[in-house]
């Protein structure tokens, strides 16, 4: 099984405009946080990482490159940790910048892990840098990415930092409940003879949707 890559392309771009408001800030989470107390902010941060893609694909090209559950555990502790410090932490600051900016950077980190499961610094003759120091350092950049998502809305004074805490704690259940099935699939395709080309399909897809995501991003800024 070849992957075409040119047979893909126009098919993958089609999605990029989705993705890019995939976990926006509607009017409706902003009611429901205003009426629904603490939990609303665990439902809210749930749903906003569940149809949070750019931090779905990162997370599925990490795992992509390990084979045990211990690695596996280990990497994503790095990340979840990383994106723990400076939600909680930059949120309850006010420390908070272009959201824009910020979600192209995240769309580079998803450049960044189909680019190097591919090989690509290999390939160019260089040291990729330590994986799991890069997987901690993309955690505090999504991590930042969910904090201007949260500083969007008005979530007043009262119970400040609960409410801070119960939307980092939706955050992490909903990556728990994304990583079920997108293990489960990797695992279920990595012993069959299909495999090295789904690799390669699926990495390709995070290396253009990363860029594609990026100059979309960009484009906004500036306009």
């Amino acid at each position: 099984m070849k992957f075409n890559l040119k047979r893909y392309l126009p098919l993958l771009l089609l999605f990029v405009p989705f993705l890019s408001f995939a976990h926006d800030v509607t009017s409706s989470d902003q009611e429901l946080l205003r009426t629904g107390g603490l939990w609303a902010y665990i439902q809210v941060g749930a749903t906003h990482m569940l149809t949070g893609y750019d931090h779905l694909l990162f997370l599925a090209g990490v795992v992509f490159y390990l084979k045990s559950f211990k690695d596996i555990l280990k990497f994503i502790t790095f990340f979840t940790i990383g994106h723990c410090i400076t939600l909680i932490g930059a949120t309850y600051t006010g420390i908070t910048a272009n959201e824009h900016i910020v979600d192209a950077v995240i769309a580079l980190s998803v450049f960044y892990k189909g680019f190097e499961n591919l090989n690509g610094f290999k390939k160019l003759k260089i040291k990729a840098p330590n994986l799991l120091l890069m997987v901690g350092l993309f955690g505090l950049i999504h991590g930042f990415g969910l904090s201007t998502r949260l500083q969007s809305f008005d979530i007043g004074n009262d119970q400040f930092l609960a409410k801070i805490l119960c939307f980092n704690l939706g955050v992490e259940l909903g990556q728990v409940l994304a990583l079920i099935p997108i293990i489960g699939i990797i695992t279920l395709f990595r012993n069959k003879k299909q495999f090295p080309a789904f690799y390669k399909a699926i990495n390709w897809y995070l290396i253009f949707i990363g860029i594609a995501l990026f100059i979309y991003q960009i484009y906004n800024y500036y306009n």
